[in-house]
Order: structure tokens, then C-alpha cells, then sequence
């Protein structure tokens, strides 16, 4: 699995808050169906036996059509339900020390906000980083403040690792994104909260298809 870390265009999250009363289930088969190739499990006011039921579903769900799933923050939950990566923020245990629990086959992402951040997670192993907000996001209560497209040119022309960008991206402005050097790009909102989530992302692609 971790041979292929990013290789795709769109990497989805979940947020059920944002999903117009779809639950996270309803809105990974809907994923599923539109050949999304890596999705991260991101949920928020639920008990750790309800994400736990909801990541094994989603866990077989992504094993049969061959996707990489990712649970965020929880690196217990991911070990429980094998999933094939954890995704950590700043705030998180080391990444030596989540490296040590999980063993080497499973991808370690690591969320950054600025060039020394970047730096240390490339030192500390990380698989992937995650590399924003680009822009202005509400998804986030805590979202730093936007880096820019000049930003991710700089990291786009200097960073060894794979990387995913994220944060007030939209159909809109995915092409620039693309044009300043991203090729795996993150939307949220965009996506789970789309009336038809299929044909957003039919939509963005065709977006990516003309950089």
C-alpha cells in the first residue's frame, strides 16, 4: 500500500456535518462509485465505539475496490479496524513515536502550515504531508491562517515527498491550485456537501483535465 501513498488527484475526507444528512456511509459509497482512490475518516461528535463501527464498514468498503483509507488523528482506531494510514496533526504524537506503534507498513500523513513544519515532518519519516489551508477555510475552527498559491509553488518546487493540499479549495480555483504544482488535491465541503457528489467530482476533474 504505501507504495502508492498519493498516487491520485482527489483525496476525500469525511464530515458528516457538512454532508446534507448523509451519513459517512452513504457518502464513501458515493465516493466508492466515483472511483475515489484514497478517503480519510474524519468524524467529530461521535462516541470511539461509533467511529469504530462506522471505520470497520468503511474499512471493508475501501479493501474491496483496492482504496487507501486513512483515519485521522486516532492511531488506536487505526490499528483496531487495519486500515492502511493515520493522518496527524501538529499537536499529535511524534511521528517516531506513532511510527513505533503502527510498525512500517502503514503511511504515516502529517499535516503542516509552514517550511520548518514541513522540514521536520521529511526528517521524522512522514509518508505524506499535508500542505495548507491554501485559502481562507471555515471547515477547520482552528485553521491557520491561508498560505497562498506563491507558497505552494515554493514547497511544490522543493518538497521530496509526496503531499496532498488542502483548504478552501472549490471548483472555482482547483485548476490554479493544479497549475502551482499540486497533483493530489483535497476539498471538503466541495465534495461531501454537494447535492450529487458523483457529479462534482465528474465536474473537478474535468477542471484538472484542462492544466
Amino acid at each position: 500500500m504505501k507504495d502508492r501513498v498519493l498516487g491520485t488527484d482527489l483525496y476525500c475526507i469525511t464530515d458528516e456535518g457538512l454532508s446534507k444528512g448523509r451519513d459517512n456511509i452513504e457518502v464513501v459509497n458515493e465516493l466508492l462509485r466515483a472511483d475515489i482512490k484514497i478517503i480519510q475518516y474524519r468524524a467529530k461528535n461521535k462516541s470511539m465505539k461509533g467511529k469504530y463501527e462506522e471505520c470497520r464498514k468503511i474499512r471493508k468498503l475501501t479493501a474491496e475496490r483496492g482504496v487507501t483509507f486513512i483515519v485521522n488523528d486516532h492511531i488506536d482506531l487505526a490499528l483496531a479496524v487495519e486500515a492502511d494510514g493515520v493522518h496527524i496533526g501538529q499537536g499529535d504524537l511524534p511521528i517516531e513515536v506513532v511510527r513505533r506503534l503502527i510498525g512500517d507498513k502503514m503511511i504515516i500523513g502529517l499535516s503542516t502550515h509552514s517550511p520548518e513544519e514541513i522540514e521536520n515532518g521529511v526528517r521524522a519519516g512522514a509518508d505524506y504531508l499535508g500542505i495548507g489551508p491554501v485559502f481562507s477555510t471555515s471547515t477547520k475552527e482552528d485553521a491557520s491562517p491561508p498560505l497562498g498559491l506563491d507558497y505552494l509553488r515554493d514547497v511544490a518546487d522543493k518538497i521530496k515527498i509526496p503531499f496532498v493540499v488542502i483548504g478552501g479549495i472549490t471548483e472555482a480555483n482547483i485548476g490554479s491550485v493544479r497549475e502551482s504544482g499540486a497533483e493530489c488535491i483535497c476539498l471538503i465541503s466541495e465534495i461531501v456537501g454537494a447535492e450529487d457528489i458523483g457529479e462534482k467530482i465528474r465536474g473537478l476533474r474535468k477542471c484538472l483535465e484542462k492544466k
